[in-house]
């Protein structure tokens, strides 16, 4: 594919444009840039938002903003999520939590759903006689770790493609600040999720990946969700992290001392509905 990556060239090359969301604001970000490049390619019957849902392990209303975000840009959305089980179902299978260096919660419940979206995708294009073109679009930042900022802004999927399919993925945020991820956001109109009045990230709402801080206000926010990660904790035998457990975060959670959010009447209505 000979046109610039990034131009509305080469984006009519692509046969689909599915833009993972959960609902956070560095894909709401990716999928402003997608779309609006879409629109002006005259490609947007062409893209389509994927939410990976993780059940209730994930921010109450994850789903409903970004199905909310995908009607803002007139973009087709679906839902997806993983047949055999959960999160929780995962750890209780392989008797430890997820970490920087087994990162399988991720492979499991979002890249391989991803990747049966994709062959049902390519079925129901009806393309034969030549492997059929996709473009994946992540909300990944240079900013958010080392291993990201190494990451090339357009590469070829060489995993997920295959005889009848050839994946490209686009980080079109890549090199975006947080400051400037929100200030795409607010020029954009599209609504962002409420957990932001608390937290910086929409991700799982406990992630074995994230700060203490956030994991005390986390717990504040979803108390019920935080007790029956403890006990799952207890019941495999390996803590939620290497050097602090479930057990220890709902504690402090508990400290009047503690600089983290008590729960609002929104997350609080939020959290009773899901």
């Amino acid at each position: 594919m000979s046109a610039e990556p990034g131009t509305r060239a080469w984006l009519r090359g692509f046969d689909a444009v599915i833009v993972s969301s959960s609902g956070g604001k560095d894909s709401q970000a990716a999928l402003h840039r997608a779309a609006t490049l879409a629109e002006d390619a005259g490609v947007l019957d062409r893209l389509v938002v994927l939410h990976c849902d993780l059940g209730h392990v994930e921010w109450p209303g994850a789903i409903e903003i970004a199905a909310a975000q995908a009607a803002h840009y007139r973009a087709r959305f679906e839902v997806r999520r993983r047949e055999n089980g959960g999160l929780l179902d995962l750890v209780r299978a392989r008797r430890r939590w997820p970490s920087a260096k087994a990162r399988y919660c991720t492979s499991s419940t979002k890249r391989d759903v991803a990747r049966k979206f994709y062959t049902q995708t390519v079925r129901e294009s009806g393309i034969t006689g030549r492997p059929a073109r996709l473009l994946s679009v992540l909300g990944v930042r240079a900013a958010e770790s080392r291993a990201r900022a190494r990451r090339p802004i357009v590469a070829v999927d060489a995993a997920a493609s295959n005889g009848r399919r050839g994946v490209t993925v686009w980080h079109p945020v890549h090199e975006l600040s947080t400051d400037q991820v929100w200030d795409t956001i607010r020029a954009s109109g599209a609504p962002s999720h409420h957990i932001y009045k608390h937290l910086d990230r929409l991700s799982c709402s406990l992630c074995p990946l994230a700060s203490g801080a956030a994991l005390i206000a986390a717990a504040r926010l979803r108390p019920d969700l935080a007790a029956e990660y403890a006990a799952v904790e207890e019941e495999v035998g390996h803590k939620f992290q290497a050097h602090r457990s479930m057990a220890q975060i709902i504690e402090q959670a508990g400290c009047a001392d503690q600089d983290v959010p008590t729960p609002c009447a929104g997350c609080l209505a939020a959290a009773g509905a899901r």
